[in-house]
């Protein structure tokens, strides 16, 4: 056996054995290679699509920015780098487990480059593919878990105050309406002192459950602190906000809440304001909202006042 065959032998046990997918591309864009890991993740056998322009299997990846980049190595030689972040994926492949995923398909970080002859020249593009999908919802959760109240669920200061920032900037280029409710359990010392903490615990959690069954999926509920909650109400008319806020309050003061074979009556005060000519911008606008609800207090609680 010379050299050159040796050689070839432990590039191709090497190409199979490793755990990345690798495929090699000829200057006409078709698969010359397709390693194990690629076929266990496509399904495809090589020998079925070897030959083949890769475009022919991989539609999605008729596009200029990969073409233009194929040329770019063929012609130059340079690598190009296609990030996890921007494209998600090359190859439209299933998770590798898709239990407690929020992917379709693998997240994964991609590496095009040359691969030279004797004398120098790209005769080949390599692609190297990394699946980063475990790595990716590891992340989505931390973050989650930092924009999520780890007793009700629902989202907490953190996540409204990047929301409102978010929904202000929305509101200051077109204009469209914003409300914001905010409310709090009435006697709430009382039911703690009374049940016991954990009876409060059970409270806060049945009230944003209750309140989370009323709300639009593009409304941010969140618990402001304590027995406070928020909610922040895009595209939504002061009107439209007070109608919502009466529905929350009728809403918890119907429902039944039992702990420990104990019935414990439980109301709401709530404060509403929206964006307006007086009320410009998010600090206000929760200022308000907060305003409104020691308003509701004073009046003798249950019930919604309005801060203009």
């Amino acid at each position: 056996m010379d050299e050159s065959t040796e050689n070839s032998m432990i590039f191709f046990q090497v190409f199979d054995m490793v755990d990345i997918g690798l495929v090699i591309l000829d200057k006409d864009l078709r698969i010359r290679h397709w390693n194990r890991w690629m076929q266990l993740h496509s399904g495809i056998d090589p020998t079925k699509i070897k030959g083949s322009v890769v475009f022919d299997t991989f539609q999605n990846l008729k596009t200029t920015r990969f073409t233009n980049n194929c040329k770019t190595v063929l012609t130059f030689g340079n690598f190009c780098f296609f990030s996890q972040k921007i494209h998600h994926y090359l190859f439209p492949f299933k998770p590798i487990s898709s239990f407690d995923s929020q992917f379709d398909f693998m997240q994964q970080n991609c590496t095009m480059g040359p691969l030279r002859n004797e004398n120098g020249s790209v005769e080949y593009i390599f692609i190297a593919i990394h699946d980063v999908t475990e790595t990716v919802n590891f992340e989505l959760k931390l973050m989650e878990m930092n924009l999520r109240d780890a007793l009700t669920g629902i989202h907490n200061r953190r996540s409204l105050e990047t929301s409102l920032k978010r929904e202000m900037e929305r509101y200051k280029r077109y204009g469209h309406p914003l409300s914001m409710i905010m409310f709090d359990i009435d006697f709430f010392k009382k039911v703690n002192d009374t049940y016991g903490h954990q009876c409060g615990d059970f409270i806060l959690q049945q009230i944003a459950l209750t309140i989370e069954k009323e709300v639009r999926d593009q409304d941010l509920l969140a618990r402001y602190g304590g027995e406070e909650f928020c909610c922040l109400l895009p595209e939504t008319s002061m009107e439209a906000a007070v109608v919502l806020a009466e529905r929350f309050r009728k809403k918890v003061s119907q429902k039944p809440y039992r702990y420990q074979d104990k019935s414990v009556d439980v109301t709401i005060s709530l404060g509403v304001s929206t964006m307006s000519n007086e009320t410009t911008t998010g600090e206000m606008l929760l200022k308000k909202a907060d305003t409104g609800l020691y308003a509701a207090k004073n009046a003798g609680r249950n019930r919604v006042m309005v801060e203009t």
